[in-house]
């Protein structure tokens, strides 16, 4: 990634001062939240095809076990090759993109079996795949980096601190060795943990030792006070690096492949005999599923990137129902959701809202003892954020929200009751029975509706004009008539039903 790091900031420097990015880099807020943005956009987008499959929960075992392919990957870098362990090498990140989809062979090759259902298939192969993981990280990447806390919510506010330096002047490196004037010479005892000694007592035998020998980059020269000059340095977060890399390969992967998507995700037998390969899609998409969790996993864990995959699209999906229109919204939302999250770890919901005060003044109503001060987790507040963005759009959204649907519902209701009423009028209004039939004292015994219900049902049917009070009976006006009869044609037309009227 370093290659990729110094082009990017080589193109930002032309924009900014060498300072002004470092100021901007070197900032937890700043880094943090591009970070979660970068991680949003890309899980947001695969996530729209993965809910419109029906695959959703996929996510979820694939950044489950993409951790198997990060550990082996791991084992071998360290225990084989003699590599020194980095989470964010290319080498994980191809073990990963291996186990996810070896996660999807070992489903489909349960559920085709035909002994067990797709969903069961996929319960049976992910915690399994998991549980060796996790197996593996306690047993043999014991203190390090990649531990259980980093497998489960990783650390996004430490973005900032894992970053790679890059000199553009005054680039020098300096070796130190025991004639150097900085080298700093101390003794070692030879013996004294053989023969289990003090280095105080006699038969101690020592070697003179340089205790800060070594080769030293531009960053750690300066740091140690071995140069001059200081060198221009920036300094790059290295998950910035990673998450846009894998930002830029999803934005690809859709514009390039969006017909071919579309259509094997909405049908794919015509995709097939269009002469389109929706496995070859299928597995395309699998891989960058794995691809994003891998580059999540060191900033957001692979427990809390499976929101990231899912939430922003149903969010999406409840706003629209154009796939050109939820792509764009549902990273977006994605972003928001990470940008408001940082806030809300800070203690402030939206980034205006003071949590604190709100806890401390439900104290004060209910007598409680609650914590007030507020802190929390970076990845797990932007994922709570995320579902306040998601629940907003779950109740307002104008067509598929609860409100919209509880008005939707309690309009057909009021016409339901509204026809069957007209119908009952137009039906006895003319007959020996409309003495009995539309008195309006009685008329709600008819339908075994409470008084109260059938006197509001009247008062707006006479607010709309369809009917009229006379001699304590409910008869229909010439436009209740004509509403009537238009009501009726109509659901004649719709059912391809003549009228015998």
């Amino acid at each position: 990634m370093m290659p990729l790091e110094r082009l990017l900031i080589e193109f930002l420097l032309n924009f900014l001062t060498r300072d002004e990015l470092n100021a901007f880099l070197r900032s937890p807020q700043n880094t943090a939240t591009l970070v979660g943005c970068l991680i949003a956009v890309s899980g947001a987008l695969l996530g729209v095809f993965l809910l419109l499959r029906g695959m959703s929960l996929t996510s979820d075992a694939i950044s489950h076990t993409v951790l198997l392919g990060i550990v082996v990957a791991f084992l071998l870098m360290t225990e084989v090759f003699g590599v020194e362990g980095d989470t964010s090498s290319p080498w994980l990140i191809l073990g990963a993109s291996l186990a996810g989809v070896g996660t999807v062979l070992l489903t489909e090759m349960l559920y085709r079996s035909g002994l067990v259902r797709q969903d069961a298939a996929l319960g049976l192969a992910f915690p399994l795949l998991f549980a060796i993981a996790v197996i593996l990280v306690s047993r043999f990447v014991d203190d390090v980096h990649l531990d259980e806390d980093a497998v489960l919510v990783g650390e996004i506010g430490l973005a900032w601190a894992n970053t790679n330096s890059h000199c553009f002047e005054n680039c020098e490196t300096v070796t130190v060795t025991a004639e150097h004037p900085a080298a700093k010479m101390t003794r070692r005892c030879l013996n004294c943990r053989a023969l289990g000694i003090s280095p105080r007592d006699r038969r101690a035998e020592f070697v003179e030792v340089c205790g800060n020998c070594g080769v030293y980059s531009p960053a750690q020269a300066w740091a140690a006070g071995l140069l001059e000059r200081e060198p221009a340095l920036v300094f790059f977060p290295k998950s910035i690096a990673v998450t846009s890399v894998m930002t830029l390969l999803t934005l690809a992967f859709v514009l390039v492949f969006y017909k071919e998507l579309k259509l094997s995700t909405f049908d794919p037998a015509l995709a097939l005999a269009l002469g389109f390969r929706p496995g070859l899609m299928h597995y395309g998409l699998m891989i960058l599923v794995s691809l994003v969790a891998v580059g999540a996993f060191d900033a957001v864990g692979s427990i809390l990137v499976i929101a990231f995959f899912i939430i922003p699209p149903a969010a999406a999906y409840l706003l629209t129902d154009r796939l050109a229109l939820m792509l764009l919204l549902s990273p977006l939302i994605g972003a928001a959701g990470a940008c408001f999250g940082y806030d809300l770890a800070r203690g402030q919901l939206f980034g205006f809202i003071p949590l604190a005060e709100g806890i401390a003044l439900i104290n004060r109503l209910f007598g409680l003892e609650l914590i007030e001060a507020w802190d929390s987790s970076i990845s797990a507040s932007m994922v709570l954020m995320i579902f306040i963005l998601f629940t907003l759009a779950w109740v307002f959204s104008p067509r598929y929200g609860l409100i919209s649907t509880l008005v939707r519902r309690a309009t057909r209701r009021r016409l339901f009751e509204d026809q069957v009423v007209l119908a009952h009028i137009h039906n006895h209004q003319h007959t020996a029975q409309a003495g009995t039939e539309l008195r309006v004292a009685t008329l709600h015994a008819h339908f075994r509706w409470t008084p109260r219900k059938m006197g509001r049902v009247l008062a707006r049917l006479r607010a709309l004009g369809y009917i009229r009070i006379a001699a304590g009976g409910a008869l229909l006006t010439e436009r209740g008539d004509g509403h009537v009869h238009s009501f009726r044609k109509t659901m004649l037309e719709a059912h391809n039903m003549p009228d015998v009227d």
